[in-house]
C-alpha cells in the first residue's frame, strides 16, 4: 500500500519523506545556525540604513561680478551642462556676487564613484562655456554623500583662562592625525578652529614714506620664500647634495626681510608694518555649554572646537566610535593636556549599538512569545519544533541579509521582528497538521508525516508565495523612501522563502525526533476521514466545540430559504464598514502623515540673521537662546556655532547645511539626556521650545528654526512653496507676500524665505580714464583694495611643525577698516614709478544688497518654507490650508497657478510649485499604491494558476478590503497617524490574510471531493482550519505587539495587530459563505 501512496505524494510530501530520516538534515540545520552567528558578528551596525544619496557642489568663482552677471554668464550654462549627465534628478544653483554654487543631485541609489566620474568628465570636457579673460576661476567640485556625515563628534573645551580656541585647535589638529590611523575612519576635521597666520598689518603712511606699495611687499615675500634642490657635486668624500635658499620660518624672518634701500639704509618689512604671529580675526566662534547641575563649564559656557569623524562605506560605526574613545583615553596627559576637556557630543555608533541590542531583545521576546503560544495550543514538543524552525529561519535570513549588502540597522531588524509572525506560519501549519493526523491514530509517526505535510504543502507553498508577491513589489519604491524601507520587503521575502524550505525539510525531521509516536484517539476529529463534523467526533474536544460553534454560526446563512438574503445583508454590512473605516481619514480622525516623529537625543536650532549683521550679533543671539535651553530639564548640553555650521547629519546633508557660513548664520546643537531618562519625547520638547525661541528671534529680526532629525527621508523643509515666474524681482516680492501668508496661518511655524534682506553695500567705482593716464591698471587697484580689507596671502611660513600651512597675510589693521578712508589711503604704483593714492582713482557710491539668485532645474525660483506645529503635526494639512488661501486670494496683486507634482512648463506667468514633505509623500504613496496593485495582480495570477479558475481567486482575495476595518479604527483608537509604515503593514496584510483564505477554500474543495455537501464542507472546513488560522494570526499579532512602542514603526504594528485581528475573524465567516454562494450559483 505504501508504494501507491508514495506515488500520490506531491513535492511537499516527497521532500518530507526524503529529509525526515536523512542524516544530512541536522548537519544542514547546524550549518544554518552557524551562518546566522557569523552574520551577526560581521554585519556592520548602523542606526539607519545607508542610502546612496550622491550630490556634488560645483563652485566657480567670478571675482567682481554681481549676482545677475554670475547667473547669466555662469549659472545658466553650467546648469545646462550638468543637466546632460545621466541619472541626474535635480540641478540647483545659487548665484552670488563673485561666485556660483551649482548642485547636482543624482537619483537615489546611483553609486557614488560612477556618478562622480560622469560629473568630472562632463564638467571638464565642456570648459568652453567658461568665459576667458574675465578672471573666472576653474570649477571646483566638492562631492557629498551619506558617508560624509560624521558618525562622531568630540567637542574640546576648557575653563582655563590661559587657554583659548588657538590652544584647543592645536590639540584638535594633533588628534586628527591620531584618529585618522583608526581603521575605517574617513574624514576627520575640526570645526571652529581659528586660523593662525603671520599678520602683516599695513601702515599706509610708513609705506608711502619709503616709496613702497602693497604689491612690492607681496613680491618681496614671494621672492624671499624660495628654496631649491640645486643638484649635487662630486667631491673627495663622494656625492654631496646641494640645496640653495631657505624658507621663511616664522615672524622673525618675515620682520627682518629687506624690501629695499632708502638713504643708504635697508628698509625692512618690520619698518613699514606691524608683524604678529597670531590667530586671524575670527570668522566663526564655537562654544560649549550646559545647564546648571550638568557636567560642564563652571561659567555655563566655554570656548570650544569640535572634532568630527566620518566613516568609510561598509565599516561598522559602533566599532569605529568605540576605537576613537579608546584612543582618546590613551592620549590624555600626552596629546591632550590637563585642563582640556573632551566631550562626546555625537556618537552614532553607540546609538546604533543600543538600537541593535534593543531590537535583538525584541526579536528574542517576539520569538519566545510565538513559541509560548504554540506551547499552550499544541504542546511543548510541538513548541520546540516550531521554535527551532523559527531560530533557524532567522539565522539564515540574517546571513542572507548580510550577503545582500544590508547592515544591522533599525529597519532591517524591524523587518525581522515584523517577519516573526509570518515566518512561523509555515511551520505552524505543518506541525499542526502532523499533530492532527497523529491524533487520528492508525499510523506511525514516520508514516503520518509525509501525507500530513503533503496535505497542506500545496496551499502552504501558494500562501508563502502570495505573501512574497504582496511584499516584494515594495522593494521597487523610488525616491529616498525606497532604499530606506527596502530591507523590509527584501528580508521578509527571503525569510518567507527560507521558512518554507525549513518547514518542508527540517520540520519533518524535528517532528520525527521530538513528537510523540502515537497521540491516540484523544482529540481526534473522528473516524470519518479525520475531519471535523462527522458523527464520530469525541464530545468535549476542541474540534467538537469548534464544530458546534461554526455550525450554530453558519447555519442561518446556509439556510435554503433565507440564507441568501442574510448573506447579502452580511456582505453589504462589510462593505459599509469598509467605507466607514476609510472615512475616518476624511474626517481627520486618523491623520495622514509621511512618517511619525522619532524620539531622538538631539535637536538643532538654526539661526539666520539679516544680511549685514555681525558675528558678534549672531553670537549674542545664540547666547540668549542658550539661556532658554538652560531651563529645559531634558537638555544635557549644547554647542554654539556662530558663523559656521554644526556637524551635519543626514538631514543637514540633504539641506546642505555644510554650506552655511557667514557672520549672520549660526547653529545651536542641543543634546538631550537618554530617552529612557526623560518622560517627554524629543518632538514634544521641540514643540515646547519653538514659541519662546521664535519670540527671541523676532526681537533680533532673525529667523530661528527648531530642526528635528527627520524620522525618514529629509527634505528642504516640511512645507515648501517654490515661486516661479518671468521676473525675478517680482518673484521676490511674491515670495515675501507668501511668507506673510505663512506667518498668518495658524499652526505654521519656522517660516523663512530665500529672499535676502536688504543691507548696506558700498561700490568703489574706478575712474578708468584717470587710471589710464597715470598708468595704473584696474586689476592693481582692485587687488590693493581687496588686500587692505580681506587680506592678501602673499606666501606661507614653513616652520616644519604646523600641520596646516600658515599664511603671511597682508592687511590693514581692524581699526583702519572701520571706514574706507584707511583703505583709500593705500597707494598703487603708476606707470612712471610714482605712487598714486587710491582716493585719487576711485569714487564711493552707496548701493543696495546684491541678493542671491536661486535656480532649480534651469528655472529661477524663490523658496518659502515652513513647518506645522499644531495637534495634527502633519504639514500636509497646513499646506492644503495655504493652497486654499492662494486659490482664493491674489498674492502681491497676482493670481498664481498652483502645481503639485512637477514644475510649471510655461513660465510666462507666475506660479507656485508645492514641495517638501508633500512631494515625498505623494511619490512614496504613489509608488506604494502601485506596489500594492502589483502585489494584488501577482496574488491573483498565483491563485489562478493553483485553482485553475478565474472566479475562485476573487473569493480568496475578498478579505483584503476587510483589513481596512481593523487598520483605520486601530489607528484612531491608538491616537496614531497613518504613515508610510502603516501602508507597509496594509500591503503585508494582503498576503497574510489571503493565506487564510487559501487554506479554507483548498480544504473545502478537499472535503467536497470526499463527498460532503457544500454546507457540510463549509462548516467542517471552518472547524478544522480555525485552529491553525488562529494560531498563525496570533503569532503575527504577537510579533506586531513588539513593534507598537517604536515611534517610527508603530504604524506597521498597529496595521498588523488590528488588521489581522479583525480580518481573521471576518475571514472565517465571510470567505466560506462567499465560496458557498459561488458553489450554489454553479449548481443552480
Amino acid at each position: 500500500m505504501a508504494a501507491p501512496e508514495s506515488r500520490r505524494l506531491g513535492i511537499s510530501g516527497r521532500l518530507a519523506r526524503t529529509f525526515q530520516s536523512n542524516p544530512l538534515t541536522p548537519v544542514l540545520a547546524l550549518l544554518g545556525l552557524l551562518l546566522g552567528v557569523v552574520a551577526v558578528m560581521v554585519t556592520p551596525q548602523e542606526e539607519e540604513p545607508q542610502i546612496d544619496v550622491t550630490m556634488a557642489n560645483v563652485i566657480v568663482p567670478f571675482p567682481g561680478a554681481d549676482a545677475r552677471q554670475v547667473e547669466q554668464m555662469l549659472a545658466y550654462p553650467l546648469e545646462q551642462v550638468l543637466s546632460e549627465i545621466e541619472d541626474v534628478k535635480h540641478t540647483y544653483s545659487v548665484s552670488r556676487p563673485g561666485m556660483v554654487v551649482a548642485t547636482v543631485e543624482f537619483e537615489v541609489g546611483v553609486k557614488r564613484q560612477p556618478a562622480l566620474v560622469r560629473l568630472y568628465d562632463k564638467v571638464f570636457s565642456n570648459q568652453d562655456w567658461i568665459p576667458q579673460g574675465l578672471g573666472v576661476g576653474q570649477p571646483l567640485i566638492k562631492p557629498k554623500g551619506i558617508d560624509d556625515v560624521p558618525v562622531m563628534a568630540l567637542t574640546l573645551w576648557t575653563d582655563d583662562p590661559d587657554r583659548g580656541p588657538r590652544e584647543l585647535a592645536e590639540v584638535a589638529h594633533t588628534l586628527e592625525t591620531e584618529l585618522k590611523r583608526i581603521p575605517g575612519t574617513r574624514d576627520v576635521f575640526t570645526i571652529g578652529a581659528p586660523e593662525r597666520a603671520v599678520m602683516v598689518e599695513l601702515d599706509a603712511s610708513r609705506l608711502a614714506s619709503h616709496g613702497l606699495a602693497v604689491e612690492d611687499l607681496a613680491g618681496a615675500l614671494q621672492a624671499a620664500n624660495l628654496a631649491r634642490q640645486a643638484g649635487e657635486r662630486v667631491g673627495a668624500d663622494g656625492v654631496v647634495q646641494v640645496t640653495s635658499g631657505s624658507f621663511l620660518a616664522g615672524r622673525e624672518d618675515v620682520e627682518a626681510l629687506v624690501l629695499g634701500v632708502d638713504d643708504g639704509q635697508p628698509v625692512r618689512l618690520g619698518d613699514v608694518a606691524r608683524i604678529t604671529d597670531t590667530t586671524d580675526t575670527p570668522s566663526s566662534y564655537v562654544w560649549h555649554g550646559a545647564p546648571a547641575g550638568r557636567a560642564g563649564p563652571e561659567a555655563g559656557t566655554a570656548p570650544a572646537v569640535t572634532l568630527a569623524i566620518a566613516k568609510k562605506p561598509g565599516s561598522n560605526a559602533s566599532d569605529i566610535t568605540t576605537s576613537v574613545l579608546e584612543r582618546v583615553d590613551a592620549l590624555r596627559g600626552q596629546v591632550i593636556p590637563e585642563g582640556i576637556q573632551v566631550e562626546v557630543t555625537r556618537d552614532y555608533g553607540l546609538t546604533a549599538s543600543d538600537k541593535a541590542k534593543t531590537l535583538i531583545k525584541k526579536l528574542f521576546f517576539a520569538t519566545s512569545a510565538v513559541v509560548l503560544l504554540v506551547l499552550f495550543a499544541l504542546g511543548r514538543r510541538e513548541a520546540l519544533v516550531i521554535g527551532t524552525a523559527v531560530v533557524l529561519t532567522l539565522s539564515l535570513t540574517l546571513f542572507a541579509s548580510w550577503a545582500m549588502g544590508f547592515t544591522l540597522n533599525r529597519v532591517s531588524l524591524f523587518a525581522l521582528i515584523f517577519s516573526i509572525g509570518i515566518l512561523v506560519d509555515d511551520a505552524i501549519v505543518v506541525v499542526e497538521n502532523i499533530h492532527r493526523h497523529m491524533a487520528l491514530g492508525g499510523k506511525s509517526l514516520r508514516e503520518a508525516i509525509p501525507p500530513a505535510v503533503d496535505e497542506v504543502g500545496g496551499p502552504t507553498i501558494l500562501a508563502t508565495f502570495t505573501v512574497i508577491a504582496a511584499l516584494l513589489p515594495m522593494a521597487f519604491v523610488s525616491g529616498l523612501m525606497g532604499p530606506y524601507m527596502r530591507p523590509i520587503p527584501i528580508n521578509a521575502s527571503v525569510g518567507m522563502l527560507l521558512s518554507l524550505l525549513i518547514a518542508l525539510i527540517v520540520t519533518p525531521w524535528l517532528s520525527l525526533k521530538l513528537l510523540k509516536r502515537h497521540v491516540g484517539s484523544k482529540g481526534a476529529d473522528g473516524a470519518d476521514g479525520g475531519h471535523a463534523g462527522g458523527p464520530g467526533q469525541a464530545p468535549g474536544t476542541i474540534a467538537a466545540r469548534l464544530h458546534r460553534f461554526f455550525e450554530r454560526l453558519m447555519t442561518p446563512f446556509l439556510d435554503p430559504a433565507r440564507g441568501a438574503r442574510r448573506r447579502h445583508l452580511l456582505f453589504a454590512s462589510m462593505a459599509g464598514l469598509v467605507l466607514l473605516a476609510v472615512s475616518l481619514a476624511g474626517f481627520r480622525l486618523v491623520v495622514m502623515k509621511m512618517m511619525p516623529f522619532d524620539n531622538k537625543s538631539e535637536l538643532q536650532v538654526v539661526v539666520d540673521l539679516p544680511e549685514g549683521r555681525t558675528l558678534e550679533d549672531t553670537g549674542a543671539l545664540l547666547t540668549e537662546l542658550a539661556r532658554v535651553l538652560d531651563e529645559v530639564p531634558e537638555v544635557l548640553d549644547y554647542q554654539g556655532y556662530a558663523g559656521t555650521a554644526a556637524p551635519i547629519n543626514f538631514n543637514g546633508l540633504v539641506r546642505q547645511y555644510d554650506l552655511r557660513a557667514g557672520a549672520n548664520v549660526g547653529d545651536l546643537q542641543v543634546n538631550l539626556v537618554d530617552r529612557h531618562e526623560r518622560s517627554r519625547k524629543s518632538h514634544d520638547i521641540a514643540v515646547a521650545l519653538r514659541p519662546e525661541l521664535a519670540a527671541i528671534g523676532r526681537r533680533h529680526g532673525a529667523s530661528v528654526k527648531v530642526v528635528e532629525v527627520p524620522p525618514g527621508p529629509p527634505v528642504l523643509s516640511p512645507i515648501v512653496a517654490e515661486v516661479y515666474g518671468p521676473d525675478y524681482d517680482r518673484q521676490r516680492r511674491i515670495g515675501l507676500a507668501l511668507e506673510q501668508r505663512f506667518l498668518d496661518t495658524e499652526g505654521i511655524v519656522d517660516v523663512d524665505t530665500s529672499v535676502e534682506a536688504d543691507a548696506a553695500r558700498e561700490v568703489l567705482v574706478i575712474d578708468r580714464e584717470r587710471a589710464a593716464r597715470l598708468g595704473v591698471s584696474q586689476a592693481a587697484i582692485a587687488e590693493t583694495i581687496a588686500a587692505g580689507l580681506s587680506g592678501h596671502d602673499a606666501t606661507y611660513v614653513i616652520d616644519g611643525s604646523s600641520k596646516y600651512p600658515r599664511p603671511i597675510r597682508l592687511r590693514l589693521p581692524a581699526s583702519d577698516q572701520a571706514s574706507l578712508d584707511g583703505v583709500l589711503s593705500l597707494r598703487v604704483r603708476g606707470g612712471d614709478g610714482r605712487l598714486v593714492p587710491l582716493s585719487a582713482l576711485v569714487q564711493v557710491r552707496e548701493a543696495g544688497w546684491d541678493g542671491a539668485i536661486h535656480h532649480k532645474d534651469l528655472l529661477p525660483v524663490v523658496y518659502v518654507t515652513g513647518d506645522e506645529n499644531i495637534v495634527a503635526d502633519s504639514p500636509l494639512y497646513g499646506m492644503f490650508d495655504l493652497v486654499g488661501q492662494v486659490a482664493d486670494n491674489a498674492i502681491d496683486g497676482q493670481r498664481l497657478s498652483q502645481h503639485y507634482i512637477a514644475q510649471p512648463e510655461e513660465t510666462a506667468g507666475f506660479a507656485i510649485k508645492w514641495d517638501g514633505e508633500w512631494q515625498i509623500t505623494y511619490e512614496t504613496f504613489r509608488d506604494m499604491g502601485i506596489a500594492y496593485a502589483a502585489g494584488l495582480v501577482l496574488i491573483y495570477l498565483l491563485v489562478v494558476a493553483y485553482f485553475r479558475n478565474y472566479v475562485v481567486p476573487l473569493v480568496i482575495m475578498a478579505p483584503i478590503p476587510l483589513t481596512v476595518i481593523g487598520v483605520m479604527p486601530g489607528h484612531a483608537l491608538m491616537g496614531m497617524q497613518f504613515t508610510a509604515t502603516s501602508m507597509i503593514g496594509m500591503i503585508a496584510l494582503a498576503g497574510i490574510i489571503v493565506r487564510n483564505s487559501i487554506l479554507l477554500v483548498d480544504f473545502i474543495n478537499h472535503l467536497l471531493e470526499q463527498g460532503r455537501t457544500p454546507a457540510q464542507a463549509v462548516v467542517d472546513a471552518c472547524a478544522v482550519r480555525a485552529q491553525p488560522i488562529a494560531l498563525t494570526a496570533l503569532a503575527a499579532m504577537a510579533g506586531a505587539v513588539f513593534i507598537i512602542d517604536d515611534p517610527i514603526f508603530n504604524g506597521l504594528g498597529i496595521s498588523l495587530l488590528f488588521g489581522i485581528l479583525v480580518s481573521t475573524v471576518l475571514t472565517l465567516v465571510v470567505i466560506p459563505l462567499l465560496y458557498y454562494a459561488l458553489l450554489q450559483r454553479r449548481t443552480a
